[in-house]
């Protein structure tokens, strides 16, 4: 990826906001009569040291010059504590191709909570669109177009890709499944 490009430019600037960025989560539920409301939060990091114009053909002179990246403790435990199966190969194929691999993340983890068959608004507030950040198409049929396009590539990867387009075009229909090889999981 070269320094100077867009694409560049869109990962510091999306890294940084990610360092910002505090989580929000929580349940509702009903414990008898009264209503019981369970709200956390938390950060994803607690410190980055993230060299961003170093030279890469040069060898680190030392641990200072070294990326350094240090999640927060409710952020670890929640992610070991909630594992979701994902396909690292997968991952590594997809790592020149950033919607898809969104996509691919975002299927991998909505194929592994649901309970059964969904429907997800491609657009609107709700959207598939304003879930996986894509909302620079302006127009509904192209980004149903694009996102055939992804759900094709996606398939050579996980054949067993649950998703689809609805047929009136306006949802993407989801169902449980798990985005992870057989040998994955049984040496996982």
């Amino acid at each position: 990826m070269h320094k100077g490009g867009k694409e560049y430019r869109r990962l510091v600037a999306g890294f940084e906001r990610i360092f910002g960025a505090t989580i929000f989560f929580g349940t509702d539920s009903l414990n008898g009569k009264a209503k019981v409301v369970q709200r956390s939060r938390f950060s994803f990091f607690n410190e980055a040291q993230i060299w961003y114009s170093r030279d890469p053909d040069q060898w680190p002179l030392s641990d200072d010059f070294e990326n350094i990246i240090v999640l927060s403790d409710q952020f670890y435990q929640e992610i070991t504590s909630h594992p979701i199966p994902a396909d690292l190969e997968a991952v590594k194929v997809l790592a020149e191709a950033p919607a898809v691999l969104d996509l691919f993340m975002w299927l991998s983890y909505r194929c592994f909570r649901a309970k059964g068959e969904e429907a997800i608004p491609l657009l609107g507030p709700q959207g598939l669109a304003c879930q996986i950040g894509s909302v620079e198409y302006a127009r509904p049929r192209r980004f149903r177009e694009k996102l055939e396009q992804w759900l094709e590539f996606i398939r050579v990867l996980w054949p067993e890709c649950p998703a689809r387009i609805n047929s009136d075009g306006n949802s993407l229909i989801v169902n449980q499944a798990y985005a992870v090889h057989e040998l994955q999981r049984a040496a996982g």
